[in-house]
């Protein structure tokens, strides 16, 4: 996640992310407490990400996270979507959820990504348990404009979070 702050530091406009996958990081503590039942405040355990969105945002860098997702969610989802409102909505991310079976006719990409200023991809690459393998920072617009293109496909179909219920 290192080269993640810098692209946020330098970004002007926009930052776009879409997550496709239905877990994530199986190993995690905080989703292995969360799952267990164990509740927390996602602002405090994540301080550092949660100040920098913040801080992201306030600059007028608009800042907006697709998910598509498997009905019925899974336990990770569920996860997900409770931190989603004290944790992305709160730092002034904008959140959608696609269901995958509204994704029909949409071309998506295979891998998810970060997109900054139209300019920039960073590709998130993970194993096939959803563990973090590493990011791909690639510097070209031609890939960053299909991809946002897509992504825009998805945006203008997902539900905002706070219309979407699990």
């Amino acid at each position: 996640m290192a080269i993640l702050p810098q692209l946020f530091k330098r970004a002007v406009r926009s930052a776009i992310h879409l997550e496709m996958r239905d877990g994530y990081e199986p190993d995690d503590p905080d989703w292995l407490n969360w799952r267990d039942g164990n509740r927390f405040d996602p602002a405090d355990r994540w301080n550092e990400w949660f100040t920098m969105m913040s801080e992201t945002t306030a600059r007028g860098v608009e800042v907006r996270r697709a998910r598509i997702v498997s009905e019925p969610v899974t336990d990770y989802v569920r996860y997900e979507y409770d931190v989603t409102e004290p944790f992305n909505i709160a730092s002034g991310e904008e959140v959608r959820w696609l269901p995958r079976s509204r994704a029909v006719g949409l071309l998506v990409p295979a891998v998810d990504f970060w997109i900054f200023d139209k300019a920039v991809v960073v590709i998130n690459h993970f194993d096939g348990y959803g563990g973090k393998l590493r990011h791909q920072q690639l510097d070209d617009t031609a890939l960053a404009a299909r991809y946002s293109l897509a992504f825009e496909d998805i945006w203008d179909r997902a539900t905002p979070h706070a219309q979407y219920a699990i």
